[in-house]
């Protein structure tokens, strides 16, 4: 790559390394497949400064025509996706030349749902990831995948609450309502580990990383910003790059999307929707009731791509 997009590349690279600690291979796969945008974008005429929304669309389309895997061909978008939110928080461009393709689609309006194999790899993604901030993000990960966790409740959670290895949550959520949130033990293993580094995430000596700093920061989730805990922003955005690791379209990845994940695998597995409503805390069963449709949308999709019958037509 050369010009003006080669070094936007090389500053993104750079951030990812410094301020987001990516791991090596992490920023391999980043500058490979930043470099493959370019080559194609070239092509047009353009580079990844130069770049219009139609270009980001044609390269985005071309991935699927490629003959690439499902998961390569994400991580490509993803990696493009990330690149230009990078250039627009810069300022160096005014817009977003990748947002256009992210816009939702008309229709119903359905939870995104991950399957349990992608649930499976985000988890692995996360773990992956270089020393603490893995240990941290994959116990995020597993906590409210687990439990079917809002974001403001999963952020939220006092280290107290957790201290003595508990089988389940009392979680204070809506309203201020109280719910049990249930805890596998996958999600008990992780919040172990995790609890062995959670001082790295405490200030240094003389801003609340000595022994009477680390007890006054009551937070499970601690960190050193002014809250004294990780924001959903932040956990957004390390979701975001645990995604892209894993193949899976950050697009398709938000915090909230776990609990769907939660909710929808539970009703795939047989659970009844009162008790789904009652560990989600949701006051109507009507909310509850769109994962029925979610369910049984999956559920066809697997009759009719892996039925016998179905693989005759």
């Amino acid at each position: 790559m050369s010009g003006q997009g080669a070094s936007w590349a090389e500053a993104f690279l750079e951030m990812m390394a410094v301020e987001r600690a990516a791991a090596k291979n992490t920023l391999t796969a980043y500058s490979r497949d930043l470099t493959d945008a370019t080559g194609f974008l070239a092509g047009r005429g353009h580079d990844l400064a130069s770049a219009a929304a139609e270009d980001v669309e044609a390269y985005f389309a071309a991935l699927g025509a490629r003959g690439l895997s499902p998961a390569t061909a994400a991580r490509r978008r993803a990696s493009l996706r990330q690149f230009y939110r990078f250039v627009l928080g810069e300022g160096w461009r005014a817009d977003d030349p990748a947002r256009r393709v992210e816009a939702p689609k008309k229709g119903r309006s359905l939870p995104k749902v991950l399957s349990r194999d992608e649930m499976d790899r985000l988890i692995a993604a996360a773990g992956a990831r270089d020393g603490a901030q893995g240990l941290r993000l994959a116990c995020m990960i597993e906590l409210a995948y687990a439990s079917g966790l809002r974001i403001s409740e999963l952020t939220a959670l006092p280290l107290a609450t957790l201290a003595r290895d508990p089988a389940y949550l009392i979680v204070k959520g809506k309203g201020g309502k109280e719910r049990l949130a249930p805890l596998n033990e996958a999600a008990r293993t992780a919040i172990k580990a995790y609890l062995q580094v959670r001082p790295q995430f405490l200030g240094r000596k003389g801003s609340g990383g000595d022994a009477k700093g680390q007890a006054a920061n009551p937070w499970l989730f601690a960190s050193r910003g002014k809250t004294g805990r990780i924001t959903p922003r932040r956990f957004a955005q390390l979701l975001d790059e645990a995604a892209a690791d894993a193949g899976v379209d950050p697009a398709r990845v938000s915090p909230h999307v776990l609990r769907h994940a939660f909710a929808t695998h539970l009703l795939e597995g047989g659970a009844d929707l009162r008790v789904v409503q009652k560990l989600l805390g949701h006051a109507d069963i009507a909310t509850t009731q769109i994962y029925t449709h979610v369910a049984s949308d999956r559920l066809r999709e697997v009759v009719a791509t892996r039925h016998p019958l179905a693989k005759k037509r």
